[in-house]
């Protein structure tokens, strides 16, 4: 027996999650169909949960080690999919769910760095609990959808069976031999979902905003509530508040999540064959939580789909089945607000409400910190509540902007500030992909979004075997009413104070009247799918983290909601890029020697889109290296002045001349330099370092504005004031960063993949000092380059970090030149002589897929490898072949997993 798709009619409203992310039973119906790319077989009589019991599921792995799995029921597959990911992954896996459940403290101290008094992991521990992270999960669990349950119960067993079955001497150097590595309860992963909900709202406000909160009369400092002993390591209560005020001030941006991705889809009038294709190319860290794990899950006549989720979910979020495909890209949209509570006059404790007295309420948390002895310390501390959600120190969150709790605001009014988030409970989270990864067309595909599904932070970009290409915001975003849009605009227009945290990603709403709550309508407060900007074409549609409103020139969207970004507004460099290349698709860029976007056809098939990324085209070079080198030519060997403000703060360094240098080497080497970024290139460097000096310090120095009609060109042109004279912006942009590479000991002229490279290190367990953290390998040659910095479509980049990306774990990091302002200098060169770029975000699981007549047929890579555990053979495999531009077929079919399987063929597993 088959089992009909999905179905999402309007009868499945009533099943809607908290959060508006549908939920529907299994429909039970026969149907037909083609099961040839299903694996064969038939399913069992409940396509969710095994009959008697028993968890079975077959696990084939393939090329560089991806594994395909195969059950008879939905839990089944999951089994597999934990069992798998914990083989590959165990370490970043189980230090997630000690994060989830509030337990960094408990096994690794009270900071992050050893012994360094950040109390990082008690501001964690306890931002997490007050945002309901466990506690949710736990409440939510007897409420989930029989399918998140399938999927949960059957991640966490095949997690639990690999744990039973391996021994702790066995595990990778990470978490080898620690109590931490231990079986783990459905309702701990279903917390690790609600984080991962939160990455670009509520998890903002988890390194000390929310901790800091308290009412004037209150304290943030935590209070140890056993009795000091001897076998008891006194707390330094005021040290932690201290730190957790600096860490909540230290962010300024809340629009900026660390997080950037292409995506295209293109449709029939643009491909081969006439039918959908996709590009998709997340751009990721490439350690830690956020890590992309690839995998096949297949239970026949149910489910089909290969792709990839981040890790620990039990389903893949980026994926194709047999006749469509998606990708994601983080959206402009704003997934919470903030509300200025009115104070009651005299009561902290108060704020009235359309004229209504309403309580803040508060809730008393404990954690357990470990502290050399027995006998760990448990800490106290109350946290405050309004209807809303979390209390919010706001003074700290805006750097002064706003008051603090009890402060008065411009109007003279006794102010306090609480925050909701609309992703707070995403115990919905598996219904939506499950609902994505079962459609069979477009109709189906947009139900899922018709029925309030969410991808929580995300839009969607889509195709499929008819030739449609579509485009969704469909992140959770809050459904305000007209007359609140409103009010925020007349607000932006007439106070500067307001526009700018608005500009900075808070969303300021008045608390004091139920005008400015959400209109909870049909999605419980979410906006609705009418509401939501989205694009059908035949053409193309894209994404590249701007705004939805430039999806596709030819049809601009317009007149949505704010809450979704801004309209007619400049585009960033990579998405002028990737509409530069849809529209002309025979343009090879720079250089001739580079293959056009969709080859000489000019049609694109899944190898045209996977070398789109590959092409390592850059939008500044294509806007500015000609200018340049005009401008090299007249100033020939004539020195150029370089401010003083043009280069890095620390160290400071010095042009060769004083004030002044000759640029000619630089000129020579960018003369030589073919405009991308390979490996091969020689003086992509040299260009990154000035086009970061120029952008950074000339921000006014194009002359041509911006143009909503043509964002794809506009703003262009530089100022031709002083041209090719000392004084000449371009040239002196230039001068300064010649100054900075010779200070970092790196030639003009170097081929890119000579100073720019990929090695992972780690090799230690969270607590261990940073200086015991080792290189876990040789440096891969990496190409691409940095999408803001560059302009590159390919975007790739360094990350300043101590750890793994939301985790502990210590990795080497590269010690970086910094502008007077404190922002990373040239892309984040190493400030150690001769080292370079050490790459560890950015082109993450991509690939290229069409569809064809005999089905999808896709091309790409996982770049940092399946596995981070060193001592596996999926470590690095497919990193050096990122490095060689030697993609993989992403296999699909039964024939195809059967004659591309590893050594050790099919492995059968089962639960107890």
């Amino acid at each position: 027996m088959k089992y009909k798709r999905l179905g999402l009619g309007s009868s499945s409203r009533g099943h809607l999650r908290v959060l508006g992310l549908a939920v529907a039973g299994s429909l039970l119906l026969s149907g037909c169909g083609d099961d040839s790319s299903s694996g064969g077989g038939s399913a069992s009589v409940d396509p969710l949960t095994p009959e008697n019991g028993q968890l079975k599921a077959t696990i084939r792995r393939t090329t560089n080690g991806v594994p395909h799995i195969k059950a008879d029921d939905l839990s089944s597959a999951a089994f597999g999919s934990g069992y798998v990911q914990a083989q590959d992954n165990v370490c970043l896996l189980a230090e997630a769910i000690v994060k989830a459940r509030s337990e960094r403290s408990k096994y690794f101290g009270p900071d992050a760095v050893l012994g360094s008094g950040d109390f990082m992991n008690v501001i964690n521990d306890f931002s997490y609990k007050a945002q309901d992270i466990l506690g949710g999960a736990q409440r939510d669990y007897a409420n989930l959808s029989p399918e998140s349950r399938a999927m949960i119960d059957g991640f966490t067993a095949g997690y639990n069976k690999y744990i039973a079955d391996t021994p702790a001497t066995d595990l990778p150097a990470e978490c080898r031999n620690q109590p931490w590595v231990k079986e783990i309860e459905p309702t701990d992963l279903l917390a690790h979902y609600r984080i991962v909900g939160q990455y670009a709202s509520g998890a903002l406000f988890a390194t000390g905003a929310v901790f800091v909160a308290v009412p004037p009369s209150g304290s943030p400092a935590p209070s140890p509530v056993i009795a000091k002993s001897m076998t008891e390591k006194d707390f330094d209560r005021v040290g932690v508040a201290e730190k957790a005020k600096r860490y909540a001030s230290s962010r300024t941006n809340y629009n900026e999540t660390g997080l950037a991705s292409n995506a295209w889809g293109i449709g029939g009038d643009m491909t081969e064959q006439g039918r959908g294709a996709l590009l998709a190319n997340p751009h990721f860290p490439y350690t830690g939580h956020r890590r992309l794990y690839q995998v096949q899950m297949t239970v026949p006549g149910y489910l089909n789909i290969n792709g990839a989720g981040l890790l620990g979910t039990a389903i893949p979020l980026i994926n194709f089945n047999e006749n469509l495909a998606w990708s994601h890209t983080v959206t402009t949209s704003r997934r919470f607000t903030m509300y200025e509570l009115t104070l009651k006059s005299g009561d902290e404790m108060t704020y009235i409400k359309d004229g209504e007295e309403k309580p803040i309420t508060s809730k008393t948390f404990q954690i357990e910190v470990a502290n050399g002895t027995a006998t760990p310390t448990v800490l106290e501390r109350k946290f405050y509540f309004s209807e809303y959600g979390p209390m919010l120190a706001a003074d700290a969150v805006t750097g002064g902007g706003l008051p603090a709790w009890g402060g008065v605001n411009s109007q003279g009014t006794t102010v306090a500030y609480t925050y909701r988030d609309a992703n707070a409970n995403t115990s919905g989270l598996l219904d939506t992909w499950l609902q994505m990864s079962r459609a069979s067309n477009l109709q189906e595909f947009q139900d899922v979004f018709r029925n309030c599904g969410s991808t929580l932070w995300t839009n969607s970009t889509y195709a499929d075997d008819q030739g449609n290409a579509f485009y969704i915001d469909s992140s959770s975003v809050p459904n305000l009413s007209q007359t609140s849009l409103s009010t925020i605009d007349f607000k932006r227009r007439f106070s500067t104070a307001y526009n700018t945290l608005f500009e900075n990603g808070l969303t300021l709403l008045d608390g004091s009247s139920s005008r400015d709550d959400w209109v909870e309508g049909e999605c419980n407060g979410l906006a609705p799918y009418d509401a939501k900007p989205k694009l059908l074409r035949s053409d193309f549609v894209q994404n590249s983290n701007s705004s939805y409103w430039s999806t596709n020139p030819a049809a601009f969207l317009t007149g949505y909601s704010p809450m979704f970004g801004s309209e007619k507004t400049e585009i960033n460099p990579r998405t002028r890029l990737g509409i530069k290349m849809l529209q002309n698709p025979m343009d090879h860029g720079l250089d001739v020697n580079t293959p056009a976007p969709a080859g000489q056809d000019g049609k694109f098939g899944a190898k045209d889109l996977i070398g789109a990324i590959w092409n390592d085209r850059a939008w500044y070079s294509e806007q500015f290296l000609g200018e340049l080198l005009q401008r090299c030519d007249l100033i020939g060997g004539t020195n150029v002045t370089v401010p003083t403000a043009l280069l890095p703060a620390d160290p400071v360094v010095a042009p060769p001349g004083g004030g002044s240098r000759a640029v000619t080497a630089g000129c020579d080497a960018l003369k030589n330099w073919n405009g991308t970024y390979g490996l091969d290139s020689t003086g992509a460097h040299t260009f990154r370092a000035f086009i970061d000096i120029y952008r950074r310090s000339f921000p006014d120095d194009l002359q041509t504005a911006f143009n909503s009609a043509d964002p794809v060109n506009t703003p262009a042109d530089p100022s031709a004031d002083n041209k090719g004279t000392g004084d000449d912006h371009m040239l002196q942009a230039l001068a300064a960063g010649l100054t900075v590479l010779d200070e970092a000991g790196i030639a003009y002229d170097a081929k890119l993949g000579d100073v720019q490279y990929y090695q992972p290190s780690g090799s230690v367990p969270p607590g261990s000092p940073l200086a015991s953290a080792m290189t876990q390998g040789a440096k891969i040659p990496w190409h691409g380059g940095d999408g803001n910095v560059d302009g590159a479509f390919n975007a790739i980049g360094v990350v300043d970090s101590d750890f793994a990306e939301d985790t502990i774990i210590p990795r080497i990091n590269t010690p970086e030149y910094n502008s007077a302002s404190g922002s990373r200098f040239a892309a984040g060169l190493s400030s150690n002589s001769g080292e370079g770029w050490n790459i560890a975000r950015g082109t993450s699981w991509h690939f290229g897929l069409e569809f064809t007549d005999q089905g999808p047929e896709a091309y790409g890579l996982v770049s940092y490898s399946q596995s981070s555990d060193e001592m596996s053979p999926y470590f690095e495999d497919q990193s050096q072949r990122y490095s060689d531009k030697n993609y993989r077929k992403l296999l699909f079919s039964e024939s195809e997993i059967m004659a591309n399987l590893l050594p050790q063929g099919e492995t059968t597993i089962t639960s107890d």
